[in-house]
Order: structure tokens, then C-alpha cells, then sequence
């Protein structure tokens, strides 16, 4: 029953726990509707802002909660439940913009729909990365390039759809991708289950975990690896590539209509063709590096599976570090969207090779705790990355996006740094003396 039932079942979770990560990774789509609710509220860059910030704040929080959890729930119910909540915030943000309730839609979007974003985004990585402990980080990739896909989805066949036939209500569209999300996620999630006790993919032999001179990893607490230094690195690392992409995930669009003006007649600005003309480019730039950010999972997952986790992060955050150093002298709008695009294949890289960075380090049966903790470094990614942006928006118009350029190359070089005082080896503890000292190897 194993060979065959199980081989079948496995891939449909994968496929199914893809899914789910496109419908969550619609908030990746936020920079399409950052400029539609200022106008709606009358609010600035950065109160609009807060919004998405909160959402990826408390996504990480709850993923942190979840991946603590999720063996006292359950894949399927701890799904369930945080595609339930995305949905509920996207109806409650619906009830906020028709009252220009500003607090309201912060709890809607961001709380409970972040919470539903934590949930839902923690369960069908950890779960799949239990079925295919023989493609760590090839399937790893595959289910979280699901949301960065997102915004594709969102951007170019919801959203447009959605307002062209509520004709252009903010409210209305909302509403709708409530009840659609509403639909998906509990369908997708209702197929997350765990794999069979003792389950083995066939012509897999698991590693041993003995480690002579060191604790068996199984011996080892999730405590311990959350406080180790090795763990801290690690976080610090995948922070810094988060705030960095981030960046542009949550003003792409604004940012690329802004370099547009700059070749325009500024008499024609105020043409309600020209406005939308820069709306549909935005969107555009929104869809295609959404592929980018989806593929960057899938490709860089799979490619730390050959050449290492840590050399993978090296490479993603020295290559951006020359990506930024060059926006700084571009103004052509087509370099600038190429550029976004390799940005965003890198910061959707960072989530495909972390979660088989963890696997390696921590071990599978710690995954889950370690895993989640380490996904507060995106709750904190989201709140810091926009935010730079939003007050740099509002207080240097001119100069805000050659500030973002120097902002994120300082912390992509801060990172690279770290990456290279990190490895591949196991997280382990020394037993030679009786005071035992751990090691961040």
C-alpha cells in the first residue's frame, strides 16, 4: 500500500498545498491596490502601507505559532482554519473601505487576515517537506513558488476581472476575493494530511543522525536550536533578503509609474487614459515578476539541492547587492522592471532554500517549531521593508527610490557577510566534557 497508494497521495498533497500557497500569495498583489485605498481613505504612502505591513507581520507570528502546533492540530485543520481567516479579512477590509475605517481595515488585513497568512503558509511546506524527504528542496520549492504566484493570479485575472465587473468598486472587489479565497482554501487545505508513521519514499535511505563525539540530533530540543547562534545567523540572513525584496513586492507598481512620469508631459498626468495607461503598467510588472518570484523558489530550492543551502545564499544576496548598486543610475523603465524581476527571483529564492536549510541543520522532527520561528524574520521584514519605502515616499518624493536602492544594498552586504561565517553541518552539541557547550557549526 505504501509504494503505490502513498507515492500517488504525496504528489497530490504537493499539487494541493500548491495551491493553497497561490490563493495566500494573492497579498502579494497589494502594490496593485496601494494606491486605489489611499484614494478611497484619503491616506498616506505609509497608513496604506501599514496594512500589508501588518499582514506580513502577523504571518509570521502565527506561522511561528502554527509550526509549534501543528502536531497537536494537524495539517488539515490548521490549514483550514488560516484559509478561513485570509478570507474573513479580506471581507472585513471590504466593510473597512466602505467606511473609510482606517483601524478597521489594519484588523481586518493585517490581524486576521495575517494570522490566516501564518497558518496557512506554515502547514503545506512543513507537510510536504515530510512526504519528500528525498527532494528536500525541489518540493520544498515547488509548494511555496505556489505563492509567489500569487500576485500573478491576482493582478492580471482577478483583480481586472473583478473590477470590471463591479465597475470599479474597491468594496465590491474585495468582497468577492473574500468569498473566492473563501472557496479555495478549504478545499486545498482539506487535502493536507500527514504521512503514514514509518512512511519511506521507495530507493530512499534516511541519513543517520549519530553523530560520534555529539548528542544525537534527537536528543536535541527545539529551544536549544532557536537560542544557538547558528539559528540567529540563519534568521538574520533571511531577514535581510526579505526586507530587500519585500521593498519592491509592496511598491513595484507606484515605483515604476514613478520612473514613467519622469519621460511624460506633466499636463498630461491628470488624463484619466494616462492614469490608467500607468495603473495597467504597474499591474503588468506586478504579474511578470510575481513569475519571477514563484520560478526564484523552485529554481534556487532546487538548486541549493546541488550546490548547498549556504552557497545558495551567497550567491542570492551578492548578486542582488550588485542589482541595487545598479538601480541607482537607472531611469530606463524596461531596465528597471528586469532588474525588479531578478530581485524578486532571488527574494522568492530565500523561501525556497530555507526551508530545506532548516531540514538539514535542525532535522525533521524539529522542522516544524524551527521552521515557524524562523519565519518571524518575514513578519519583521514586512513591517520594516515597507515602511522604509512608505516614509521614504512621503517625506523625499524625489529621492525615495535612490534611497531604497542604498538602504536594501547595505543589508543585502551585511548579510552576505554572515553567510559566509555559516555552513551546511548539522546543528549539534558536544558531549566530551559534562558541562556541555553548543556549537553553531
Amino acid at each position: 500500500m505504501q509504494s503505490v497508494q502513498s507515492v500517488q497521495n504525496r504528489w497530490m498533497i504537493a499539487i494541493m498545498g500548491t495551491m493553497l500557497q497561490v490563493a495566500l500569495g494573492t497579498v502579494y498583489a497589494w502594490s496593485f491596490f496601494q494606491q486605489p485605498v489611499m484614494a478611497t481613505g484619503q491616506w498616506t504612502n505609509s497608513q496604506a502601507a501599514w496594512a500589508f505591513s501588518l499582514a506580513i507581520f502577523f504571518l509570521g507570528v502565527a506561522a511561528a505559532w502554527g509550526g509549534i502546533n501543528l502536531p497537536k492540530f494537524g495539517p488539515r485543520k490548521l490549514a483550514m482554519t488560516g484559509g478561513f481567516l485570509f478570507s474573513l479579512g479580506y471581507l472585513i477590509a471590504a466593510y473597512a473601505l466602505s467606511m473609510k475605517n482606517l483601524p478597521l481595515l489594519y484588523i481586518g488585513y493585517g490581524f486576521i487576515g495575517g494570522i490566516g497568512l501564518g497558518l496557512g503558509y506554515v502547514t503545506p511546506v512543513v507537510t510536504a517537506a515530510k512526504w519528500f524527504p528525498d527532494k528536500k528542496g525541489f518540493i520544498t520549492g515547488m509548494v511555496v513558488m505556489g505563492f509567489g504566484f500569487g500576485a500573478l493570479v491576482m493582478a492580471k485575472v482577478l483583480a481586472p476581472i473583478i473590477l470590471e465587473m463591479t465597475g470599479g468598486d474597491l468594496v465590491m472587489v474585495f468582497s468577492y476575493i473574500g468569498m473566492i479565497m473563501l472557496l479555495i482554501t478549504l478545499v486545498a487545505g482539506n487535502f493536507l494530511v500527514n504521512p503514514p508513521v514509518g512512511f519511506v519514499p521507495k530507493g530512499y535511505t534516511p541519513p543517520s543522525t549519530v553523530d560520534s563525539g555529539h548528542v544525537s540530533q534527537e536528543t536535541i530540543t527545539a529551544t536549544q536550536c532557536i537560542q544557538s547562534g547558528k539559528f540567529m545567523m540563519m534568521w538574520i540572513v533571511f531577514f535581510f533578503n526579505i526586507v530587500a525584496g519585500i521593498m519592491f513586492i509592496g511598491f513595484q507598481s507606484p515605483l515604476l509609474q514613478d520612473i514613467l512620469k519622469k519621460a511624460m508631459d506633466p499636463a498630461t498626468l491628470s488624463n484619466p487614459q494616462v492614469v490608467a495607461g500607468l495603473a495597467a503598467s504597474g499591474a503588468t510588472l506586478i504579474a511578470v515578476s510575481s513569475i519571477f518570484n514563484g520560478v526564484g523558489r523552485f529554481f534556487w530550492g532546487g538548486m541549493s539541492d546541488k550546490i548547498g543551502r549556504i552557497q545558495t545564499f551567497r550567491l542570492i544576496l551578492g548578486t542582488q547587492f550588485i542589482v541595487f548598486i545598479a538601480l541607482m543610475f537607472v531611469n530606463n523603465p524596461i531596465v528597471f522592471s528586469v532588474l525588479v524581476c531578478y530581485i524578486l527571483l532571488c527574494y522568492g529564492g530565500g523561501f525556497g532554500s530555507m526551508p530545506s536549510f532548516v531540514l538539514d541543520v535542525f532535522g525533521a522532527k524539529l522542522m516544524p517549531i524551527v521552521y515557524g520561528a524562523i519565519l518571524t524574520a518575514w513578519g519583521c521584514g514586512g513591517i520594516v521593508g515597507p515602511q522604509i519605502v512608505a516614509l521614504l515616499k512621503d517625506n523625499y518624493p524625489t529621492q525615495a527610490a535612490q534611497y531604497t536602492f542604498v538602504s536594501a544594498a547595505v543589508l543585502l552586504f551585511a548579510g552576505l557577510i554572515i553567510t559566509f561565517i555559516l555552513n551546511n553541518e548539522k546543528f549539534v552539541i558536544k558531549t566530551a566534557t559534562n558541562t556541555s557547550s553548543q556549537i553553531a557549526k
